[in-house]
């Protein structure tokens, strides 16, 4: 009787052991593998490092932005964001500060008089820890103490990233135990379709064609890129309509308004969207092709509003990794080289309570943050 109570005891003491986490291969990488899609994960920033999926010749093209070298993500000192997590508020806060309770924050302005994504320590300079892997599934977490960025209560999240055939999966989940504060992360994944082996244009993103058919308002900006309060229809024809039907991404280049559009300076886009509030459930709420390379990338997504960056800012210096380009060209990024498409929340949200956006932007004690988006791929 002693003897199986000590058996039993030692059994389940066996069973609480948590079982090991696999190590990443010799780049420090870990793969992930569907019918039709390969990717590749590591733990600084939870940063998707590649993703291979197949163009309309079965040709396998990884078509995100990133490093060979993965421990230059750490020490870049441009730090773009390259496919990570910024959080634990993401994009830009006006002014550097919010009003939670009549208690006002002040953060660190790294984006001129504004803070982007929460400033220089946020998720996306992180190591997050490595807490189960599959065949097809990761699962990053990350303990965000107190005041780490100047935000009250800490924060516990964690991502999940999964694939299935012809598809990647994000889930992104975060708690505040302790205190009220604001949460709104995006997954920042930039995207060339074309995995710059295009030998028929200046590799720049404005050969893409994009669609949104239920974002028809943007937030007007102003020229910091931050939304001044006002929530604009988009008419037929203007140079925000990728609702009205599907256009190239340069549709118009040819605008005067195209050279400043994105503020100070920046031409194209770096604006945020709003989604119709009846858009159907699961419904694809943009599509991203090349005609080039027939690959297709269509985004579902719980989140309300989405931006768009078109990397204007790129300075042509930075080389995309050797699973991208064709033999006989340079290996550098052209400037509006990519996209960037984070699916999110209404930027600034937390200093715009006449959105009607707190409760979805600010989370305290009992209150559970969820976002989650789909990406998947295909030819035209």
């Amino acid at each position: 009787m002693k003897y199986s109570h000590i058996l039993f005891a030692g059994l389940a003491s066996a069973a609480a052991v948590k079982k090991p986490v696999p190590k990443p291969d010799a780049d420090g990488k870990y793969t992930l593998e569907a019918e039709g899609i390969k990717a590749q994960f590591i733990p600084y920033a939870a940063t998707l490092t590649n993703l291979f999926v197949q163009d309309k010749n079965g040709i396998e093209r990884d078509i995100v932005l990133g490093y060979d070298n993965t421990s230059f993500y750490p020490v870049d000192p441009g730090h773009p964001v390259y496919n990570a997590i910024p959080g634990r508020y993401a994009n830009r806060i006006g002014n550097g500060q919010f009003t939670i309770d009549n208690v006002t924050y002040h953060l660190v302005k790294n984006d001129g008089p504004n803070t982007l994504h929460s400033g220089p320590n946020n998720w996306s300079y992180r190591f997050w820890s490595v807490q189960d892997v599959t065949k097809t599934s990761i699962t990053f977490g990350l303990h965000d103490p107190a005041n780490s960025t100047g935000m009250p209560g800490r924060v516990e999240a964690k991502v999940k990233y999964s694939v299935a055939p012809y598809r990647w999966n994000i889930e992104i989940d975060a708690t505040s135990p302790e205190a009220k504060t604001p949460i709104q992360v995006t997954q920042h994944t930039y995207f060339q379709l074309d995995a710059f082996a295009n030998p028929n244009n200046n590799r720049t993103i404005w050969n893409h064609t994009f669609h949104m058919p239920y974002a028809k308002r943007v937030m007007e900006a102003d020229k910091n890129a931050l939304p001044t309060g006002v929530i604009a229809k988009i008419p037929k024809g203007a140079i925000d309509d990728f609702w009205s039907s599907p256009k190239k991404l340069g549709f118009a280049s040819d605008r005067p308004e195209f050279e400043d559009h994105c503020g100070g300076g920046c031409h194209g886009y770096n604006g945020n969207w709003a989604f119709d509030a009846d858009r159907p459930k699961n419904a694809v709420v943009a599509t991203l092709s090349s005609e080039w390379s027939g690959i297709k990338a269509d985004l579902r997504t719980n989140q309300d509003a989405i931006v768009i960056y078109t990397c204007n800012w790129n300075d042509g210096k930075t080389e995309f990794k050797s699973t991208q380009g064709m033999k006989g060209q340079d290996k550098f990024i052209p400037r509006d080289g990519c996209i960037a498409i984070e699916a999110q929340d209404y930027v600034d949200g937390i200093n715009h309570p006449e959105w009607g956006r707190l409760d979805k932007q600010i989370f305290g004690p009992g209150d559970k943050y969820h976002w989650e988006s789909s990406w998947t791929f295909g030819t035209i």
